[in-house]
């Protein structure tokens, strides 16, 4: 477990670093690493990134199962052209039986909460169990939400994983190079259902 210190101290080390050297030294620090996707806009860039350092690393991709065909056809090719190590996790439900049962509550929705629980939190919480990481790539960035204006590249999650953002202090124009230098795909025909708004925390990080 980091101290508040340690974790200060490492992104004030690390804050001008490259993406690839925060990924070396979080992969020093402990190789049980896992990356996060859900193959939103940009999402290629990390995995991009991390699987450069460490190229079979899990891939944990919680879909929601209601991701768009272009967002489900960009997340094949991604997969196919990075040999992504890919761990898939799905809610319990189909999205076809949810849809019957409540639909898509929208935010101020008294089921909105269980929608969330059944379709991301779950299917995180149970690959989490089982891939027991100590290290938690993801592509979280200064910009997206007040929260994660407050938690810098390094950070430790609720419960104790290092969580590593290596594009933390990234712009847009600045990752739309990055792909562009890699001939790396984005896509932004993403669909979140439990988000009304972009800048709103999506559960898995605050």
């Amino acid at each position: 477990m980091f101290t508040e210190n340690q974790i200060q101290e490492l992104n004030k080390q690390y804050e001008g670093a490259s993406p690839s050297d925060i990924i070396k030294k979080a992969i020093e620090l402990n190789n049980e690493a896992v990356v996060t996707t859900n193959f939103r806009p940009y999402e290629a860039a990390i995995l991009h990134a991390v699987s450069l350092v460490e190229n079979k690393i899990p891939v944990v991709w919680c879909d929601t199962g209601y991701n768009t065909p272009q967002t489900y056809k960009h997340a094949e090719q991604v997969i196919k052209d990075l040999d992504l190590n890919v761990f898939l996790y799905v809610p319990k439900q189909t999205s076809s039986h949810r849809d019957v049962v409540m639909g898509i509550p929208g935010v101020d929705d008294p089921k909105h909460a269980l929608f969330t629980e059944q379709v991301k939190l779950e299917p995180f919480k149970r690959a989490m169990e089982e891939h027991k990481p100590k290290v938690w790539f993801t592509n979280l960035r200064q910009g997206q939400t007040a929260f994660r204006d407050s938690i810098g590249i390094f950070s430790v999650s609720k419960d104790g994983v290092l969580k590593v953002s290596p594009f933390y202090y990234w712009s847009d124009e600045k990752l739309d190079t990055y792909l562009e230098e890699n001939n790396l795909p984005n896509e932004f025909k993403y669909f979140d259902p439990t988000k009304a708004l972009e800048n709103r925390e999506c559960g898995l990080h605050a």
